[in-house]
């Protein structure tokens, strides 16, 4: 996928220059994180490809919402978390997710073994998520957040709109439980 060079500033009339978005530098440093996100939770080549597409396009249309505290990154997976629950809806009410870009992107031979390979490379990520599946839901994305998708705890706090402090306490009783669940 071709994302072209643009500036994007939220709507206000002083921005600073880390409220500003450059979406070619963004895509390229983050493409991975959202794809090992989406891969995750995916197990087809083409529906990793079209959720990231998606993503990226949601972040286009919403730049106005980014305002530069935190970074890109959590805010690109909290998108990513909205494109990925909508899907899921759309999914349990039988119907099909309309694309933003009027269909699904076709890929290369190639690219389908790259997605391949990285939804295969995520096997382990899955398999910790299915472990931590009985933790709360705050300990559960901690644990991804942090632990597989690379997010600070403070940018996962963010994400999860809860403070930073609470989200460590979690992290430390979500990493004590699945000890204990491993151990047996």
């Amino acid at each position: 996928m071709t994302v072209t060079t643009a500036r994007i500033e939220p709507q206000s009339k002083a921005t600073s220059p880390r409220s500003r978005l450059d979406f070619e530098d963004v895509y390229r440093v983050h493409v991975g994180a959202l794809t090992a996100f989406f891969a995750r939770r995916c197990r087809e080549p083409q529906e990793v490809a079209d959720l990231t597409s998606q993503t990226f396009v949601e972040a286009i249309r919403s730049a106005h919402t980014y305002r530069g505290s935190g970074s890109p990154r959590a805010w690109l997976i909290a998108i990513a978390r909205a494109v990925y629950a909508r899907r899921c809806a759309a999914a349990s009410q039988g119907s099909e997710l309309v694309e933003a870009l009027g269909g699904q992107l076709e890929l290369g031979h190639d690219e389908i073994e790259d997605l391949a390979a990285r939804i295969d490379a995520q096997r382990d990520g899955r398999e910790l998520l299915m472990a931590a599946r009985r933790l709360s839901a705050v300990e559960h994305e901690a644990i991804e957040l942090v632990d597989l998708t690379g997010l600070t705890p403070t940018e996962a706090a963010q994400v999860l709109d809860v403070s930073a402090n609470v989200l460590r306490v979690r992290l430390f009783r979500a990493h004590s439980k699945l000890r204990k669940e491993l151990k047996r």
